[in-house]
């Protein structure tokens, strides 16, 4: 029996069902944008461990500043004796912050912690109760961050009620024949049937979808949010967890649009691999919750501080908001020369700002009806070939692309030539 096989029956019976992985592979070890399995096999990593990896597996300079750290202290809980890693990152985020006003951080440990606070945040500034997220959007895997993801299997199956006060809109996807007024017509006939605007603390929305299946939220409609919200006294969440930190061709994925949010969350690509999230958020309503009613005992980890505060240097340093954007139009390009090909799987709606790049796999070319089986065939073809690959959607039809945005040109092509040999033999 190989290694994975033998580690794949010890998963069965330790671990859950309710956890699942998509490929029965186990992690030996990996470097910048490549993965070694416990059978010593190579695969080229379009993951990044689900937009982790914006820095790629173990970059140097992040292993170094976690080294320095690892020397000093490990663990006093912030709450109880603070330290400077914590209020350094607090303040380069607050640099970072995308809105004109001064800024303030607090940081958690998980993309769900994060969005929870930023809930709780609104409603202790508004002193009102519910919220506004969108069809397909996804914040996480806690019971409130459940009930605003807008995706019942397998997020929301089994688990009973969700928390009260969460109202879903569709989200505007032009292939799913949902438009930006069909959206903005959804809010008013919430705000007329089902729920007072004077009870809606916020409105949160990833500013391009992840799970969703990577659709940008047009900037019309972030403009009508932002108006909508300024109208009524609501504050506006932008969901920065997968789109933060250059993915998108900007440091967060909401510039694109010049609509300034109220609170943002981030996690992921934030440091580097170790778990770390956060809300940046304007001064004023960060302030509103009382001494005491935030925080968690992990929550700004010490050593994921001194990744997070090297990894902003190396996006500095070695410009990966520029790379994402090349990186983003290099698989553009391949992927349409893909789409206008016949002996291929079809696939269509190439789709993405910068890095985070998206296309459908679908039943006939130049139609848009989806083939979430083709996907699932392409993504084992492709695994065979060497390549991690992941599916989205809410049609489970959508292929995303997720390399560290430190990729050599040479691994990129030589990812992408994994992928067309997939799409070739899935069809």
């Amino acid at each position: 029996m190989s290694n994975s096989a033998l580690l794949q029956s010890r998963r069965a019976a330790a671990v859950p069902r309710g956890l699942s992985s998509a490929f029965p592979v186990f992690a030996a070890r990996a470097e910048n944008s490549e993965l070694w399995d416990t059978n010593g096999r190579r695969y080229i990593d379009f993951a990044g461990g689900i937009a982790v990896l914006n820095t790629g597996h173990r970059h140097p300079a992040v292993l170094k500043a976690v080294e320095t750290q690892l020397a000093a202290y490990t663990h006093t809980a912030f709450q109880v004796v603070p330290y400077e890693p914590y209020v350094e990152l607090c303040e380069r985020l607050n640099e970072l912050a995308p809105f004109k006003e001064s800024a303030k951080s607090i940081l958690f440990s998980t993309g769900a912690e994060a969005v929870e606070n930023a809930v709780k945040i609104a409603r202790a500034h508004t002193r009102r109760t519910d919220v506004i997220a969108f069809t397909g959007g996804f914040h996480g895997r806690t019971l409130m961050t459940s009930a605003l993801t807008g995706k019942i299997a397998p997020y929301k199956k089994k688990f009973g009620p969700m928390p009260a006060g969460v109202w879903h809109v569709p989200f505007p996807v032009p292939q799913h024949g949902v438009s930006v007024a069909d959206a903005l017509k959804a809010i008013d006939y919430l705000f007329r049937a089902d729920v007072d605007p004077v009870n809606v603390a916020a409105i949160i929305i990833e500013p391009v979808q992840g799970e969703g299946g990577f659709h940008p939220a047009p900037t019309e409609l972030l403009a009508a949010l932002r108006r909508i919200c300024d109208d009524n006294g609501i504050v506006l969440i932008a969901d920065e967890v997968q789109t933060g930190f250059g993915r998108t061709g900007k440091m967060f994925g909401i510039e694109h649009s010049g609509v300034e949010p109220d609170l943002v969350t981030v996690a992921k690509s934030l440091a580097g691999g170790f778990p770390l999230s956060g809300v940046i958020g304007r001064s004023a309503i960060m302030d509103a919750p009382e001494p005491g009613g935030l925080g968690g005992t992990y929550a700004g980890s010490p050593i994921a501080c001194a990744a997070a505060l090297a990894v902003l240097d190396v996006i500095v340093d070695e410009r990966l908001i520029d790379r994402a954007n090349r990186l983003g139009a290099l698989m553009t390009d391949e992927l349409q020369q893909i789409a206008r090909r016949n002996d291929t799987i079809p696939i269509g709606f190439v789709r993405g700002p910068g890095a985070m790049i998206a296309f459908d796999v679908l039943k006939s070319p130049g139609e848009a009806e989806p083939d979430p089986d083709g996907t699932k065939r392409v993504i084992q073809e492709a695994l065979k070939q060497g390549l991690i690959l992941l599916a989205c959607g809410v049609h489970a039809n959508t292929i995303r692309l997720l390399m560290p945005l430190t990729i050599s040109d040479a691994l990129l092509i030589e990812g992408l030539g994994k992928l067309q040999n997939a799409l070739v033999n899935a069809r």
